[in-house]
């Protein structure tokens, strides 16, 4: 960190030339210092990372309550609720399917199903994801709630792998987040992109954050809670990013939240480039509004208090490098190289490494659930080139559309 200041000591005056020092200093620390310090920081922390192995000894695991809030999920809810029959969860199970109000055949497809421990909750009216799995806490039996999304599928063991990490973690605990994959990465180039960014980015930030003793984002795609704790929160607020804001709730009550990266359910990613940002828009109204809520917990005595303080930083280098670097790329291919040039692309060996530890790191999880990383190079070269002058704009606007709006509507996922 100290060298990266140096260094750009020179770049910045050079900068504050053009512009004014005022500029210079965010501009330049917001698209490289402070970027290059969290990748330092995840590498270093990945390479300690010994992560203790959960309890196998048990053979009978508690009971397990799952909602699986469904909208318009005619062509993946039946595979869904299958996933979970084949599972073989030893204990036992009780499935709450809320059908939010579908106006196409997920209704028809849910009544064909017969298992004994599956229950069916169809609302008359679309009332929002948050809304819809708090019906269903309403019916929950067990001290354990799981949520999965309903277009998932859930390899095998992965309740069982979820469960054993919840008990085997610190007695703190009060919720796990599962590993989610990409389910259609096969589908274009917009899913084989993100199947990189759910098997790298997302996935070693989960395990580093759960490292520090607390994952920011136990998401509703798949993730265990505990059943007490989440009636005596309210279960989850009407909000765009119920579930970041619920995990903060968590947090902000002094409990810990896990990561079992070994827990894998693989959902649909989106398919367009215009579903993937308004995704990623939502995500970043999400944090926004975990803020607003949950400000005090940038002032808590933990480990975890790092990373709040580390999403705070978020907005600021998204709006930099959406109004500072891609203009600078722009004006780099004309032979202006105030923000971007030539030395830009000594950037590049040092994102390999990253990334290749990171690929080290899964693929070693995949090896001991029996999967294979599929050949996928084209997507890589796009998600380690080009990803993020598509994601990082596409956060802003949804910074920009919280402060704005205040429509919460549950969007895609």
């Amino acid at each position: 960190m100290g060298f990266s200041i140096y260094a750009a000591d020179a770049w910045i005056r050079d900068l504050g030339h053009v512009v004014s020092p005022w500029v210079a200093y965010p501009v330049i620390y917001g698209i490289a210092v402070v970027p290059g310090f969290m990748n330092a920081f995840l590498v270093v922390s990945l390479l300690l990372d010994r992560r203790p192995a959960a309890n196998h000894a048990v053979a009978t695991l508690p009971g397990l309550s799952i909602l699986v809030a469904a909208y318009n999920e005619e062509a993946n809810i039946a595979s869904t609720i299958e996933s979970i029959a084949r599972q073989q969860y030893p204990g036992p199970l009780q499935v709450l399917v809320i059908n939010d109000g579908s106006t196409d055949a997920t209704a028809r497809k849910l009544a064909q199903l017969d298992y004994p421990w599956l229950q069916v909750l169809n609302l008359e009216r679309n009332v929002g994801k948050a809304n819809a799995l708090n019906a269903g806490l309403k019916l929950v039996r067990h001290r354990l709630t799981v949520t999965v999304d309903g277009d998932s599928y859930l390899h095998h063991n992965a309740l069982s792998n979820l469960v054993r990490r919840y008990l085997s973690d610190p007695p703190t605990t009060r919720a796990v987040a599962g590993a989610v994959l990409v389910r259609n990465s096969r589908k274009n180039m917009v899913t084989a992109i993100q199947e990189w960014d759910y098997f790298h980015g997302i996935a070693a930030i989960k395990r580093l954050q759960s490292l520090y003793q607390g994952t920011l984002v136990a998401q509703g795609a798949f993730s265990i809670y505990d059943t007490a704790l989440l009636r005596e929160l309210g279960g989850w607020a009407h909000t765009v990013g119920e579930d970041i804001v619920l995990t903060w709730a968590i947090l902000e009550r002094g409990h810990r939240v896990g990561f079992a990266e070994n827990a894998c359910l693989f959902t649909n990613a989106p398919e367009t480039w215009l579903q993937f940002i308004r995704q990623r828009q939502r995500w970043s109204r999400g944090l926004v509004e975990a803020f607003k809520l949950h400000w005090r917990l940038l002032f808590k005595a933990r480990m975890s208090t790092l990373f709040i303080w580390w999403n705070l930083l978020f907005p600021y280098m998204d709006l930099v490098y959406t109004f500072a670097f891609v203009p600078g790329l722009v004006l780099a291919l004309f032979g202006v190289y105030w923000i971007a040039g030539p030395m830009t692309l000594l950037v590049l060996p040092l994102a390999m490494i990253v990334n290749y530890l990171m690929f080290a790191v899964q693929s070693k999880m995949f090896i001991e659930q029996g999967l294979k990383v599929r050949r996928n190079v084209l997507g890589f070269v796009f998600y380690a080139l080009f990803y993020s002058v598509v994601l990082q704009p596409a956060c802003v606007l949804g910074y920009i559309k919280e402060l704005v709006s205040r429509s919460k509507n549950w969007g895609t996922k």
